[in-house]
């Protein structure tokens, strides 16, 4: 099934967004301005587009897996969330996690890739007890996979799970 989004150029000069492949999910989107960003700094990154999404419907501004890899560059709200009344330039909040490079982006430069989606509306409803499941509360790592969460032990003298780790730690190299 395919899905008519209106589309309105905000910089006449900028491509759609555009699937790279057949069957990709993301659509890629584009800055119109060239900037620098040092490391550690984040900037708002205009795409040059808005759009128009059906009801029932959100895009989703995800990061490219090639930015984050080669070069350190990250999504601060990832994935950042256009809903359907939105009418706005969609902007897109860059990071460089890198510790000693500069990344330089140039007019036009690929940077996110936006992903629309259905979306249920839901209606909350108030209730004193949840009913129970087999998760339960466990969360943030309670079920193991790495091997600094099933070996850890915390203050309370438990191993794994529910736990955050330190950023002190992280930063010494733990």
């Amino acid at each position: 099934m395919t899905l008519d989004v209106l589309i309105r150029r905000v910089d006449p000069d900028v491509p759609l967004p555009a699937y790279a492949h057949p069957g990709d999910a993301g659509a890629d989107l584009r800055t119109t301005e060239a900037c620098e960003i040092a490391p550690g700094e984040r900037v708002v990154l205009p795409t040059g587009v808005s759009v128009a999404l059906p009801e029932g419907y959100a895009a989703f501004v995800h990061p490219r897996s090639g930015l984050a890899a080669r070069c350190g560059v990250a999504l601060v709200n990832a994935p950042g969330t256009v809903d359907a009344g939105y009418r706005g330039e969609i902007k897109v909040i860059v990071v460089n996690l890198d510790p000693r490079e500069s990344v330089r982006f140039e007019r036009f430069d690929r940077i996110a890739q936006l992903v629309v989606q259905q979306v249920e509306r839901v209606r909350f409803q108030e209730v004193a007890e949840l009913p129970e499941s087999v998760r339960a509360e466990g969360g943030f790592g309670s079920t193991g996979g790495h091997a600094s969460v099933g070996s850890a032990e915390g203050s309370d003298g438990q191993k794994g799970g529910n736990r955050y780790a330190s950023v002190v730690s992280d930063r010494e190299g733990q």
